[in-house]
């Protein structure tokens, strides 16, 4: 180095990210607001926040040099308070204890929701009202007296609930059924709770009555004595151990060699057996799609959660972090990440995603909280009213569906992004997102594999696309079909119209496009089916045949839903938020074509030369949200403690807390193998064991 070389000054990050907040342009509280439902839902998440970061109980800085043993006692040592809480609060607070612990400890969410998400929704959704209150008096809602856990997924099914081996026989001669697995490959597998918690499972199996299969019900069995917790007579339980995330729960395996329990313990909302042997089947069959909906509607809105996370921690580091620029002979400051266009191309584009997650979600919810109730309404009828209720079910049977696979296939894409913009320290599991990463990877599994969930909402399409050329009307979440189809049943020869920035981005041109080409995907996948029709195959095999462009028309359908949704919620918004979130939006549509720019020039809407028009608009954005990003975060409202990461501190003192983070918790201390194995590899000499001489030929 020269002589007249200056020293690059040091970083500041305190200032880097004040700096940051200097000027946003929006009110960053009144998007907190629109974001959670009003000032009101704010303050009690903010109360929630701040009691689980003063309760010991809740620390979890340490999780990453926990042992799975002390990680799943960690865990349920919170049941118990948290069990307390659920049954003494009122229910949407418990509702938003859980959103919020969903993030902090996901694993922990898991193994509480086992019992109330999934065994106690399973006695909601499929007892009878004196089932339940016969449930309810043993203990079900408290865990006074019963832990339960979900009997569902086999070591050979998972999906194919259909297909499960378990079964479930009628004993008519002493009135009891009788649950057993027939094979190996029926062991009920992956089963959360059953390791060491559960007394009692809902459990899913063929019912079997007078030799006749009907199909799989859920049935209550016992797993375990209330008061010795041994297991009962038949009943074989292990341990799954270790998991790739959620080490919380307590995955187990069950096997049922003939276990007898009473016939009332079949869950008889929908399908009854009655004491002669009798099975009456429900009239609206379809009801039973109810009880599948709420978890892949809940994994909506635990997508935009957890993704809010993930971008606090990158977007604030990215503020604070600096790298090259800046003349060091002169001592100036390096440029912040975030000033760079390829990092605000990185992770801005997630920020929109982000949101429009967010606004989807809450969309979402409301309908389905809409549906619920039309069904509790709907008793036996079978009338006009009934029809509506149960074409409603299946629109958002299928759009839950689609929504579940690509919003979890998002929020993972979007956790391992913001994890690798972190650099090196996104590989440290005391930075947030490695955890995060290997935490939410189940959910594109669980609920129905995304890929499945995919293609059942592809088949949905196809179904309603031939039933709307039969002149069927549209279900609300299709109808930008409308337009975008002739009434020849072709696409319609609808193109943008104009060439400059301000024509091909604005946010009614972007809703259009992805119409056209939503619209193209599930012609294609009509025509592929029929094609397999013509080919003599079966309804079923030429669902199949098509599956690709099943799965496609699912993927373009569910972009157009987002976007429109998101439109929708920014048509809502307050005046002062409305120019960002609009902005957003169209950086969510633009970004997402020109990640697709191939089916955009297929359908005809867009040029080659207006693509290039998008990509420079998608450039702008990013700069333009680029001056509110922080804010942006800030508006998630998420705590330190929930962040937890000291690279997404909200002062930016990123360094600082990271150092002693890493230091606290592994503090020096002898080398505990340096006898056994450094000392020796340090010590060892180079002498060997005369060989003997070898003849080396000459030539």
């Amino acid at each position: 180095m020269s002589s007249n070389s200056t020293m690059p000054t040091p970083p500041n990050p305190r200032s880097s990210i004040a700096e940051e907040r200097a000027n946003p342009s929006f009110p960053v509280r009144e998007l907190t607001y629109w974001i959670d439902g009003g000032h009101r839902v704010t303050e009690l998440k903010e109360r929630i926040m701040l009691e689980l970061e003063r309760d010991p109980l809740w620390r979890v800085s340490d999780h990453p040099n926990l042992s799975l043993a002390e990680t799943r006692e960690r865990a349920m040592s919170k049941i118990r308070r948290l069990a307390d809480l659920a049954t003494s609060r009122p229910l949407e607070e418990t509702m938003i204890r859980m959103s919020i612990i969903s993030v902090v400890d996901p694993g922990f969410w898991t193994r509480f929701g086992v019992h109330f998400g999934l065994f106690f929704g399973a006695l909601q959704g499929q007892a009878t009202p004196s089932q339940m209150a016969y449930w309810m008096d043993k203990g079900a809602l408290s865990m006074q007296g019963i832990t339960g856990c979900f009997g569902m997924t086999e070591l050979g099914h998972g999906s194919n609930v259909a297909g499960l081996e378990t079964t479930a026989t009628l004993d008519e001669k002493v009135d009891e059924f009788i649950v057993h697995s027939p094979t190996l490959t029926a062991t009920k597998w992956w089963i959360g709770g059953a390791a060491h918690t559960a007394t009692h499972c809902a459990v899913y199996a063929q019912l079997i009555v007078k030799g006749q299969c009907y199909g799989t019900k859920t049935f209550v069995v016992q797993l375990r004595d209330t008061k010795t917790f041994a297991l009962m007579p038949g009943v074989n339980i292990g341990d799954l151990g270790k998991k790739m995330g959620r080490d919380q729960i307590d995955n187990g395996w069950i096997r049922f060699t003939h276990v007898r329990i009473p016939r009332s313990h079949m869950l008889m909302k929908h399908t009854k057996v009655t004491r002669s042997g009798e099975v009456i089947e429900p009239p609206l069959a379809q009801l039973a799609y109810g009880a599948l909906i709420q978890g892949r509607v809940s994994m909506v809105s635990d997508s935009a959660n957890v993704a809010k996370r993930a971008l606090t921690i990158a977007t604030r580091y990215a503020s604070v972090r600096r790298q090259f620029g800046g003349s060091v002979s002169a001592g100036a400051a390096e440029t912040k990440l975030i000033d760079y266009p390829i990092h605000q191309y990185r992770l801005l584009p997630l920020m929109a995603q982000t949101f429009a997650m967010i606004f989807t979600a809450r969309e979402v919810t409301a309908n389905y909280e809409k549906l619920m109730g039309e069904l509790s309404d709907l008793g036996e009828a079978k009338d006009a009213a009934a029809d509506d209720v149960i074409k409603n079910l299946k629109e958002t049977h299928a759009t839950s569906a689609g929504l579940k696979a690509f919003c979890t296939w998002m929020c993972l894409n979007i956790i391992d992004q913001c994890r690798q913009s972190l650099g090196g320290h996104g590989y440290s599991a005391y930075t947030g997102l490695s955890q995060a990463y290997s935490d939410f990877a189940v959910h594109c599994t669980w609920e129905g594999d995304n890929t499945i969930l995919t293609l059942q909402c592809g088949r949905y399409l196809v179904a309603t696309a031939l039933d709307a050329r039969k002149g069927q009307p549209l279900p609300e979440n299709l109808s930008y079909l409308k337009g975008a189809v002739s009434a020849t049943g072709g696409l319609s020869d609808r193109a943008c119209k104009g060439d400059s920035a301000e024509q091909v981005s604005s946010l009614d041109t972007l809703k259009a496009a992805w119409s056209s080409v939503a619209a193209n995907a599930i012609l294609n996948a009509v025509r592929d089916f029929e094609a397999g029709l013509g080919k003599g195959l079966s309804k079923d095999d030429a669902y199949e045949f098509s599956s690709a462009s099943r799965l496609h028309a699912a993927r373009m359908h569910t972009y157009t839903y987002l976007l429109h949704r998101f439109a929708a919620q920014v048509d809502q918004s307050p005046t002062a938020l409305r120019p960002v979130l609009t902005l957003l939006a169209q950086l969510f549509g633009a970004h997402s074509a020109v990640q697709h720019s191939g089916e955009f020039l297929q359908s005809g809407f867009y040029t080659g030369p207006q693509i290039e028009t998008l990509k420079g608009f998608v450039s702008h954005a990013c700069s333009e949200i680029r001056k509110d990003a922080v804010s942006l975060t800030d508006a998630f409202n998420y705590t330190d403690y929930v962040v937890n990461s000291p690279l997404g501190r909200f002062d930016g003192d990123v360094y600082e807390k990271y150092f002693e983070l890493v230091t606290s918790l592994n503090p020096a201390k002898p080398v505990p193998y340096f006898d056994s194995l450094i000392r020796p590899l340090l010590e060892r000499t180079n002498e060997t064991e005369a060989g003997p001489e070898l003849e080396i030929d000459e030539e």
